[in-house]
């Protein structure tokens, strides 16, 4: 029987997984920074948070989710975003107790949707996400989108786009969702049987549709910056008064709306601008959503987020060509000839290693011209050649690849030689 690769999956495998690697740590990095803790969340949490906290109007929730019934018969889903999670863990471990707040979280981990797979979007793929919870200040606002734009930068992608918008408080959202009711209903049957839905429901949910994107309605939709209240307007005036203080670029766009029921207030996206991406443009999206931590059975807790996948970050990385500053080689190969060499050669391994440098030897039992091959396979940057005639002097000859340089060393010295040397080429 040939088993196969679930649809919507990959394996990543050597070679590529270190450019994940290389990209997960400069996000820690940029956490580390900016004082954004790591937060873990199970990969799978009980079904009704995400349809309390996602939205039950959502694509999401209505079409992607991945849920099963457990032996308990016990609803759960595997978690199809981050930001319901990190909610509920702050709620049920009561962060919101602690002195120092807002609480910031980040998380890097995989995510499950049931969609159809296509280049940049797979039923599993995984997000690097970052929550700020516990602040109402425009600053926070303006944080998590320099921290996101930085991630992006600091990577080297250029072509860059953000675009920012308010969806109101909920004030504002209520004269903005009558309206859209107005405007939409007397020719909603000319619409997909989700937007008629979402109708009463959720009308802002209609932007949001790709079936009916081209519709003429969709172009002369009441924007909801034209039903911002005073203090709705101001907040959105000082996250931009910061954002060009902080000197990060933007664009507004009334319609956009996000695609999950629990934003309000601050809205965004970054894009990427340029060819050879192919037709997926958005690389992450986040926004404010007060009112989470309280769906949940929390206190009054507002917070903000972004989410972005790692997938279509690396697709972006490769269409500019731009070559991540990965480590390919190691520090020592072993190369042993004779029996008794070979386990020497086993013994001074596990010494390297234990010194911190990357090493490795032969065992498939090659002849010396192939454990030179292996070698160069390896592109070590020493090469150290013990024989039974070295063993039996208690030397060992080591040479430095690049140059050609080789040197006899006592094998009691060795050890000390190659960390010294690794140490000076640091």
């Amino acid at each position: 029987m040939n088993i196969r690769i679930p649809r919507g999956t990959q394996d990543i495998l050597p070679g590529k997984v270190e450019q994940w690697q290389y990209i997960e740590e400069k996000a820690r990095d940029l956490c580390r920074r900016y004082n954004y803790k790591e937060i873990r969340t199970p990969v799978f949490e009980q079904t009704e948070l995400f349809q309390r906290g996602v939205g039950d109007t959502t694509d999401i929730v209505q079409k992607e989710m991945y849920t099963f019934e457990d032996r308990g018969g016990r609803s759960l889903t595997l978690r199809p975003e981050g930001t319901a999670s990190v909610a509920r863990s702050y709620v049920e471990n009561k962060m919101h107790g602690e002195a120092q707040q807002p609480t910031k979280l980040f998380y890097i981990g995989p995510m499950f949707r049931y969609e159809r797979p296509q280049s940049g979007r797979m039923r599993q793929f995984v997000q690097f996400g970052v929550e700020a919870i516990g602040s109402a200040d425009p600053a926070v606002d303006a944080e998590v989108i320099a921290l996101a734009m930085d991630y992006y930068s600091e990577l080297g992608l250029k072509g860059l786009k953000l675009v920012i918008n308010s969806l109101g408080d909920k004030e504002s959202r209520e004269a903005h969702r009558q309206a859209l009711i107005d405007h939409f209903q007397p020719r909603i049957n000319e619409f997909c049987s989700d937007c008629q839905e979402r109708l009463e429901k959720n009308p802002l949910r209609i932007l949001d549709c790709k079936k009916d994107a081209d519709h003429e309605l969709m172009k002369t939709a009441p924007s909801i910056l034209d039903y911002l209240n005073e203090e709705s307007t101001a907040y959105f005036e000082k996250v931009k008064f910061l954002l060009d203080q902080m000197g990060v670029s933007y664009e507004v766009d009334p319609a956009l709306v996000r695609g999950l029921d629990y934003y309000n207030n601050t809205a965004f996206e970054i894009m990427i601008e340029g060819k050879g991406f192919g037709a997926i443009t958005t690389l992450s999206g986040g926004g404010r959503y007060n009112g989470l931590v309280e769906e949940l059975g929390g206190p009054e807790s507002p917070g903000i987020g972004f989410a972005l996948s790692l997938e279509r970050l690396l697709m972006a990385l490769e269409a500019q060509e731009i070559n991540l500053e990965i480590k390919e080689s190691i520090d020592c190969y072993l190369v042993a000839m004779g029996e008794k060499a070979k386990d020497k050669a086993a013994v001074l391994l596990y010494e390297l290693r234990k010194e911190g440098l990357t090493a490795d030897k032969d065992y498939i039992d090659r002849k010396p011209k192939g454990q030179f091959k292996s070698a160069d396979r390896l592109k070590a940057r020493y090469t150290a050649i013990l024989g039974e005639n070295e063993l039996e002097a208690e030397k060992i000859n080591v040479k430095h690849m690049e140059t050609g340089e080789q040197k006899e060393i006592a094998l009691s010295d060795f050890i000390t030689y190659m960390k010294e040397n690794m140490e000076e080429s640091i």
